[in-house]
């Protein structure tokens, strides 16, 4: 019986789809959840060697206008959208080569926050091909359904003028 590798086994790494990723030679923008926010960042790898240009958490929405009474939602379906708006935002500031997404080992589920985010990439600017059915509402993104109103017309704006 083949052995499996750990990072395999422990559900960390997808070795085939890593080995795609990397034959593609494009930049990535991987996306990731955590208990308290969402990470994005832009990796860039040579020789199967990975180095993160830049990254960015919800966590940084709130300089541009989250309210603080809706921190415990900075992994919600609108911090989702505007994260991947952000970083979508900078790497057109930044001139940056246009990434594919790397979701890693997240299961890629239609109207997620995985889904959200990649809306917000590509309403940034970025060109990304996805199926418009697999976004979520527009009511969802927009924040309509969280107790703590979020100003999301606001906050978009201010990250559109970084």
């Amino acid at each position: 019986m083949k052995e499996q590798k750990r990072r395999r086994k422990e559900n960390k790494t997808d070795y085939l789809k890593r080995l795609k990723l990397l034959k593609s030679e494009k930049p990535r923008i991987v996306f990731r959840k955590t208990n308290k926010y969402i990470l994005a960042q832009y990796v860039v790898s040579k020789e199967a060697q990975d180095k993160v240009s830049f990254g960015i958490t919800s966590n940084e929405l709130t300089k541009y206008g989250w309210p603080e009474s809706a921190k415990g939602s900075l992994k919600s379906i609108t911090a989702s959208y505007l994260t991947g708006y952000l970083i979508g935002k900078r790497i057109i500031k930044n001139k940056l080569t246009e990434p594919i997404i790397d979701l890693g080992m997240i299961p890629a589920l239609h109207k997620s926050k995985t889904y959200a985010f990649i809306k917000g990439v590509i309403d940034s600017g970025i060109k990304i091909s996805c199926k418009k059915e697999a976004f979520p509402e527009e009511a969802r993104i927009k924040g309509e359904h969280l107790k703590n109103k979020i100003k999301f017309e606001e906050i978009k704006s201010k990250i559109s003028k970084e």
